[in-house]
């Protein structure tokens, strides 16, 4: 296997690397080295560590500046924007599938595991950005590519968590907190899959799935406000 040229996306996000080395680790996962070990570059993972960092800090930074509304408000905002769907379809629209690394296993699966490794490899590639050209870029490409979405989840309301709206209109309709129990749980350490149900006492309304429990939590939430007809 041979690590793919990324002239193209270097032109897409308008950013040239002065170590490529730098871009093309941000592309790898892990999986694609247990697979090919002679490849002599690190997989992503301390890249996404950092990137991750920066990812919060620029968000943050420009919600503060941008509106006086209390913090709490500020944090689910903020919630909406980072959370791995959104990170997975910006990393889409950005080509990023064309340049991951993975495994044949991994390649095939292009479900809630593959949104995952997307969002992951959008935060090492911001941690990419910061080492080779510094804060102030990356933080650039941060607010042309996921800050310029904020407007459409203000519109939309689309910063609403379905776990409190499914909690907060199950005590509102029937005077009952909802709870959550893991069904199933799959697959290696760094690449989980979690199944929950959500329940209303012992009925459970809806499963959910997802790359961690929370997520599986929230696409179950999500589901039974459909199925209830509460959302």
């Amino acid at each position: 296997m041979k690590l793919p040229k990324l002239d193209k996306l270097e032109e897409g996000i308008g950013i040239k690397f002065k170590n490529k080395k730098l871009l093309q680790q941000a592309f790898v996962h892990r999986s694609c080295l247990n697979e090919n070990p002679s490849l002599k570059i690190e997989h992503n993972e301390r890249l996404e560590f950092l990137g991750d960092a920066v990812l919060e800090l620029a968000i943050t930074k420009n919600l503060f500046n941008a509106y006086s509304n209390p913090e709490g408000e500020l944090t689910t905002w903020r919630a909406a924007l980072v959370n791995s769907k959104m990170l997975s379809e910006v990393s889409s629209n950005l080509g990023f599938n064309e340049y991951l690394m993975l495994s044949k296993g991994e390649s095939q699966d292009v479900g809630r595991a593959r949104q995952f490794i997307l969002a992951n490899t959008f935060e090492a590639l911001i941690g990419a950005i910061y080492l080779d050209r510094g804060f102030d870029i990356a933080e650039k490409f941060i607010k042309n590519n996921l800050l310029c979405r904020l407007p459409k989840i203000l519109e939309e309301k689309l910063y609403v968590d379905p776990k409190s709206h499914f909690q907060e209109k199950a005590q509102e309709k029937v005077g009952i907190t909802p709870s959550y129990e893991i069904l199933e749980e799959d697959g290696p350490d760094h690449c989980k899959s979690f199944v929950v149900g959500v329940y209303l006492n012992e009925e459970m309304i809806a499963r959910g799935k997802g790359p961690s429990k929370q997520a599986a939590q929230v696409d179950a939430a999500g589901k039974a406000l459909k199925k209830k007809g509460w959302a």
